[in-house]
């Protein structure tokens, strides 16, 4: 049996000014923001692509507001409703942390639709140019969860088996570090390329939600479950149920898109 690794001794917090303090999560997210915004103003300044660098500002502003109000609520009410009926201000704690990827992927999905009327497009004209750019701040968020120490995976024996400080003595999988990779590179990776190309419209975004629901489903089975919530049933985390409507869902956009064959 290998001896594990153990976790570096990471300072989540980079520097403090004054009484603020400049975390490497929220730095994280701050890069993955930068770098869809370069990858899209690239986009847009492409010969007839239809959009211009204002516009692309504007969208990732609305997008980012959907990610923070929709990633918090939906922490909130699917990890920690009893918390919530406990204290409805629970919703406003965000020095206690808490983001839900599903719940913010709602509230960008609420944001592409005000946005679409407010510019006479389609909402899936706009989810095609926005998926291919959402992995980047996927990876670098769970980077991000790395450096904090948190939510880690399950027991394993493993030769990178690692133990986290606040995970106990045991040996764990390295769960952020596998999602990192999954819904970050690997799927940026495939999406890039894919949308490189003029696609049947809503294929670009049925794709997105097609893998990140079976890369996230995957990482669930070693991923450790939420102690709130334990495995639903004795055999599904809430993270594979939440993913589960956006596989079918993207299956379901994928096929329309290629009956419909209208070009993105």
């Amino acid at each position: 049996m290998s001896t594990p690794l153990h976790f570096p001794a990471f300072d989540p917090v980079i520097f403090h000014v004054g009484p603020l303090a400049v975390r490497w999560y929220g730095l994280m997210y701050l890069i993955g923001f930068f770098a869809a915004m370069y990858l899209a103003n690239r986009r847009a300044d492409r010969p007839n692509s239809g959009w211009t660098r204002q516009e692309v500002s504007d969208l990732l502003f609305y997008g980012f507001l959907g990610v923070v109000v929709g990633g918090r609520i939906g922490y909130v009410l699917f990890y920690h409703f009893d918390l919530f009926l406990d204290n409805p201000l629970y919703l406003f704690r965000v020095d206690q942390g808490g983001m839900s990827f599903h719940g913010g992927l709602l509230g960008v999905i609420a944001a592409m639709a005000y946005f679409a009327r407010k510019t006479k497009r389609t909402f899936l004209t706009i989810g095609d140019f926005v998926a291919p750019l959402v992995p980047i701040g996927l990876g670098m968020g769970r980077l991000g969860n790395f450096i904090n120490g948190e939510l880690w995976g399950r027991p394993t024996d493993l030769p990178w088996a690692m133990v986290f400080p606040s995970g106990g003595p045991v040996a764990r999988h390295p769960s952020q570090l596998y999602e990192a990779l999954l819904e970050g590179l690997v799927l940026f990776s495939i999406l890039w390329w894919f949308s490189a190309k003029p696609r049947a419209r809503g294929s670009i975004s049925g794709l997105f939600l097609v893998l990140y629901g079976c890369f996230r489903s995957l990482v669930e089975f070693v991923r450790e479950p939420d102690p709130q919530l334990g495995e639903l049933g004795g055999f599904i985390t809430m993270g594979q149920l939440l993913s589960l409507p956006m596989i079918l869902g993207g299956i379901a956009l994928i096929t329309w898109s290629l009956k419909k064959g209208a070009k993105a």
